[in-house]
C-alpha cells in the first residue's frame, strides 16, 4: 500500500486547530477559564520533565466535559475554520493522503471527511472529557500508529512543518517541509537563524536548564559566601563555592534537564570541561567587580552566576549531553 501522508496542523491548516478550537470554546463558555490554574501547573509538571506530553495535553483538553453536545460544537467551528485549509493543498487530489497529526481525532474527522483523505490518524482522545485514550500521536508515536495501522506501508512522501516529524520523513521516501505555502524538500531545507535559536532556547530542556542554573546559582552563591567567611581570599572562596556547586549542577542537569540517569566519571569530567568559559568569565567577574570596582562580594557572586548561562547550556548539548538526530 502506498500513500502520501501529510501533517495537519501549520502544514494543510494555516495554524493550530487545537488553538482555534479552544479560543472558539472559550468564546462559547468563558467559565472554562475555571480550568487555567490545573493547565499551567500541568504544563510546568511538562516542562520539568515529571509530567509526559500525553498527561499535559489531556489536561488541556479537560474543557470538554463543561459541553453537552460535542458532535454540534464541530459543526459550528468547522463552519468557520474550513477557509484555513490552505488553497495548494485543496487544489491537490487526495486519494492517497493519509493525514497524520498531534491534534484529536475527533478534531480532526470533519476537515478530513469533507478533502475525502484516505484515513486520518490522530490522538485518539475521549470528545466527552478530553482524556487521552492512546499515546499523543507525536514524533515518533506517528510512526508506531501509522505501522500498527498499515503495517507494509510504503510512503511516498512526508510534508510537515516541523522537524519534530523527522522521523515520519525518515521513514517515508521523500520529506518535505512546509513554510506557509512555500514548499521545500527535506533535503534542501536549512534553518533560519531565528528557527535555530527557537529550537535550542525556545524549548522545555532549556527551561529546566535555567531552572536548574536558578538553584545553582543559589548553590553556587550560598557556598561561596559562606566559604568566604574563613577563607579571607574572596576569590579563593569563590572557586572552592564553584567546585561544589559544579557537582552538585551535575547531578540535578543530569537527572532533571537532560534526564540521563547514567551517571560515570568520564560524563562527569566532560561536564566539568564543558564549564570552563563559564568559569572563566565568573571568575573575570568577581576580580573585576571586587578588585577594580570594589563592590560588596555578594553582589559578585550573584552577577558572576547569572553571566554566561547561554553559553554553558550549548557547552552541555556538544559535549557531555550530545545527542545523536534521531
Amino acid at each position: 500500500m502506498k500513500i502520501v501522508a501529510y501533517d495537519f496542523d501549520g502544514t494543510i491548516y494555516d495554524g493550530d486547530s487545537s488553538v482555534d478550537f479552544y479560543k472558539f470554546c472559550f468564546k462559547k463558555k468563558k467559565s472554562i477559564s475555571k480550568y487555567w490554574i490545573k493547565m499551567l501547573w500541568y504544563f510546568s509538571l511538562y516542562i520539568l520533565g515529571i509530567k509526559t506530553k500525553t498527561e499535559m495535553k489531556e489536561v488541556l483538553f479537560c474543557f470538554l466535559q463543561d459541553f453537552d453536545d460535542i458532535d454540534k460544537l464541530l459543526e459550528e467551528f468547522w463552519n468557520i475554520h474550513y477557509s484555513k485549509i490552505k488553497k495548494w493543498y485543496l487544489e491537490k487530489k487526495h486519494t492517497n493522503d493519509v493525514i497524520i497529526s498531534a491534534s484529536p481525532e475527533f478534531l480532526l474527522e470533519i476537515p478530513c471527511e469533507k478533502l475525502k483523505v484516505k484515513d486520518l490518524i490522530a490522538s485518539k482522545v475521549d470528545k466527552k472529557n478530553g482524556k487521552f485514550l492512546k499515546e499523543n500521536c507525536y514524533g515518533k508515536a506517528k510512526v508506531k500508529r501509522m505501522e500498527e495501522k498499515y503495517p507494509k506501508i510504503i510512503v511516498e512522501e512526508m510534508y510537515t512543518d516541523s522537524i519534530s516529524d523527522f522521523p515520519m520523513i525518515e521513514r517515508s521516501k521523500k520529506g518535505f517541509m512546509v513554510k506557509k505555502n512555500k514548499i521545500i524538500s527535506y533535503s534542501d531545507y536549512k534553518e533560519t537563524k531565528i528557527e535555530k535559536i527557537k529550537h535550542t532556547f525556545f524549548t522545555p530542556k532549556f527551561i529546566r536548564f535555567v531552572f536548574v542554573g536558578c538553584l545553582n546559582t543559589f548553590n553556587g552563591v550560598l557556598f561561596s559566601f559562606l566559604y568566604s567567611l574563613f577563607i579571607k581570599n574572596p576569590t579563593v572562596a569563590f572557586i572552592v563555592g564553584y567546585i561544589t556547586s559544579l557537582t552538585i549542577s551535575y547531578l540535578l542537569n543530569s537527572y532533571i534537564t537532560f534526564h540521563d540517569k547514567n551517571l560515570t566519571l568520564e560524563k562527569f569530567i566532560k561536564f566539568c570541561i564543558s564549564y570552563i568559559p563559564n568559569f572563566i568569565i565568573q571568575l573575570i567577574c568577581v576580580f573585576i567587580i571586587i578588585d577594580i570596582l570594589h563592590l560588596y562580594k555578594l553582589i559578585a557572586y550573584i552577577l558572576a552566576a547569572i553571566i554566561g548561562i547561554p553559553i554553558t547550556y550549548l557547552a552541555l548539548l556538544l559535549f557531555p549531553f550530545k545527542e545523536k538526530k534521531e
